[in-house]
C-alpha cells in the first residue's frame, strides 16, 4: 500500500499545473491530479467542496470548466477520472441555495453554462470515468451519464429527482438518460424522480460495474482506477478514434455511422502504432504504444 501512495503526484489546483503545494490545492473546489509509475497516463479530477456536497455551484462550474479546457489538449492523459473527496458524495446536483438567489435570467445562462460543462465532459477526446462512491443526484448524475463509463458503489444512491423540486434535468440529462436505457424507462425515471441504489443502477444497465462499499468509503473509485489501468496499455489514437466513431456514430443512421467509422480508420492507418500493433503481433511480444 505504501509503495502505491509514493507513486501519486501531489493534487494541484488547475491554475498552476504541476508546480503547487499541496495546501494551495486544498483550496480549490476542483483539483487535478496525473498519476505516476505503472498508472501514468491516468488524470483524475477530484471534486472538493465538502460544505455544500460537490454542489454544482458557480465557483465549482468554472473551475470544472477551465480543468477541462486545459487537459483536453494534453496528450499524456489517456484516461481522465471522475471522483469525490467528499465521502458518501459523488455529486449532490445544483446549488439550490445558490440558484434562489439568481433571476429568472440568470438562471438561464448558469444552465446553459451547465449544459456547455457537460458537453464537454463527453466531448473530450479521452475515455472518462466517474467513480461514484456516494449521492449522484440530480446535476450529479448528468455529469456522471457525460462521462464514459460509470462506477458506483453498490450503496451508492442516483437519479434524475428534478422533477420533485418542481424542475426537469437541464443539463443533458433527458438526452442522455435514454441512450443509456431506451426511452420508456428514462421516461420512467425522470417522471417519478426515482432513486436508485448502485446496485439497481447495474442491474438497469446505468453504470458498468457495481461493488461493495469499503471502509474508507472508496471502493468505486478503486474499481474506476483498476478499469483505467486497463485502458492505459491500448493504442491511445485507435481509443480515441474508437470514442469518436461511437459517439458520432449514434447520432446518425446507421449508414452514416458506418461512414464515420470509415473516417476514423483511415486516420488511424498512418500512425506508428497502427505498425508497431501489428509488428508485435507478428514477433509475438505486447506492443509499446506511443500515441503517434
Amino acid at each position: 500500500m505504501l509503495r502505491v501512495l509514493c507513486l501519486l503526484r501531489p493534487w494541484r489546483p488547475l491554475r498552476a499545473r504541476g508546480c503547487a503545494s499541496d495546501g494551495a490545492a486544498r483550496g480549490s473546489e476542483i483539483q487535478v491530479r496525473a498519476l505516476a509509475g505503472p498508472d501514468q497516463g491516468i488524470t483524475e479530477i477530484l471534486m472538493n467542496r465538502p460544505s455544500a456536497r460537490n454542489a454544482l455551484g458557480n465557483v465549482f462550474v468554472s473551475e470544472l470548466l477551465e480543468s477541462l479546457a486545459q487537459l483536453r489538449e494534453d496528450w499524456q492523459v489517456r484516461v481522465l477520472l471522475f471522483r469525490s473527496g467528499v465521502k458518501g458524495v459523488f455529486c449532490a446536483g445544483a446549488d439550490l441555495k445558490e440558484r434562489e438567489q439568481m433571476s429568472e435570467a440568470e438562471v438561464g445562462v448558469f444552465v446553459q453554462r451547465l449544459r456547455g460543462l457537460m458537453n464537454d465532459i463527453a466531448a473530450f477526446p479521452a475515455p472518462t470515468i466517474a467513480a461514484m462512491d456516494g449521492f449522484a443526484l440530480g446535476g450529479g448524475l448528468e455529469l456522471a451519464l457525460a462521462c464514459d463509463l460509470r462506477v458506483a458503489a453498490s450503496s451508492a444512491v442516483m437519479g434524475l429527482i428534478e422533477t420533485t423540486r418542481g424542475l426537469l434535468p437541464g443539463a443533458g440529462g433527458t438526452q442522455r438518460l435514454p441512450r443509456c436505457l431506451g426511452v420508456a424507462l428514462a421516461k420512467e425515471l425522470i417522471f417519478t424522480g426515482r432513486r436508485l441504489s448502485g446496485t439497481e443502477a447495474h442491474a438497469l444497465g446505468l453504470v458498468n460495474h457495481a461493488v461493495a462499499q469499503n471502509e474508507e468509503g472508496h471502493a468505486a473509485y478503486q474499481r474506476a482506477r483498476a478499469l483505467a489501468r486497463e485502458i492505459l496499455p491500448q493504442a491511445p489514437i485507435a481509443v480515441r478514434l474508437g470514442k469518436v466513431a461511437i459517439d458520432r456514430g449514434m447520432e446518425v443512421d446507421i449508414a452514416s455511422g458506418m461512414a464515420i467509422e470509415g473516417m476514423c480508420y483511415a486516420q488511424n492507418i498512418p500512425t506508428r502504432d497502427r505498425l508497431e500493433g501489428m509488428a508485435a503481433f507478428r514477433e509475438k511480444r505486447p506492443p509499446k504504444f506511443v500515441g503517434k
